[in-house]
């Protein structure tokens, strides 16, 4: 009984370290996914390998390359902090985004919003500037506001028309040359700077208009929408991905799944917590 004395502790899980356990384990498998597929996924690699390192040269008594490590360490999380703050801003972004406290506010409505006009509006005005070859590249809001890019370009606050996006983009219009930024139904700002992206592996036939798209679209949780100057071609991008060869058809379909379903079930989910809350509450 005594030789088994010391493991009580270890015996005994209570709720709480259930909690605790599985609360860590989350954060591990999310922190995994959002490293996943990216630059620092390798760097996460080296960073488990490393400590690894670290214990087995304190235990082998390999005491120069001991102290090495740790101060390699100690010195390296700044480091990464500085190399990687692209990856780290985008993971905060996502995390930032599960707002709890929305569940407790008021019931929102987006009736006054007309999302499937400006779809619409969105899909016309690419397929006709697909037909002149008019470059256009356009950003569409979903849950991160992109108030520090709409500041590098124009405010206007109008509502999506097919003209005024066709207008803006003209060649001889002074806003054609930058990005235009839509937040629901309305357009926000034009001729914004957007970031490039800093991704190797694409093709160096896509110009600047795209990898401005695809730039954005790392960084922010919204969708892009191309048209090439030099093809016509319409391309999408999404979470860094560029899908190309849309068209007005198609284009439509995916801004309506991508962005529609998206504000709804936002809204609905609100309701139907706000109405369990109150019924528990009157209960």
């Amino acid at each position: 009984m005594n030789f088994f004395q010391p493991l009580n502790h270890f015996v005994y899980i209570g709720f709480v370290d259930i909690v605790d356990i599985l609360l860590v384990a989350f954060i591990f498998y999310k922190v995994i996914g959002l490293v996943r597929e990216t630059r620092a996924q390798q760097v996460l690699k080296g960073i488990i390998f490393l400590l690894m390192l670290v214990p087995l040269s304190e235990w082998l008594r390999l005491d120069a390359l001991n102290y090495i490590l740790v101060n390699v360490m100690q010195i390296g999380i700044i480091a990464l902090i500085i190399v990687f703050q692209p990856e780290l801003r985008r993971m905060l972004e996502k995390v930032g985004r599960f707002n709890v406290g929305a569940i407790f506010k008021a019931e929102q409505t987006t009736g006054s919003l007309n999302i499937d006009e400006a779809v619409n509006s969105i899909a016309t005005a690419a397929g006709n500037l697909s037909l002149t070859k008019t470059g256009a590249l356009i950003v569409i809001e979903r849950e991160t506001k992109l108030r520090e890019i709409a500041g590098t370009g124009t405010i206007l606050d109008a509502s999506v028309s097919s003209q005024l996006i066709e207008n803006i983009f003209f060649h001889n219009s002074p806003l054609h040359d930058g990005a235009m930024i839509i937040r629901d139904d309305r357009i926000v700002a034009a001729g914004c700077y957007l970031p490039l992206t800093e991704d190797t592996t694409l093709s160096k036939k896509l110009g600047t208009r795209h990898r401005a798209g695809i730039g954005i679209s790392e960084t922010a949780d919204c969708v892009v929408v191309i048209v090439s100057e030099e093809t016509g071609n319409i391309s999408v991008a999404v979470a860094g991905k560029l899908e190309p060869n849309f068209t007005p058809d198609s284009l439509r379909k995916k801004l309506s799944s991508a962005i529609v379903p998206q504000v709804s079930k936002n809204n609905e989910g609100r309701k139907t917590i706000v109405r369990r809350v109150k019924d528990k509450w009157k209960k």
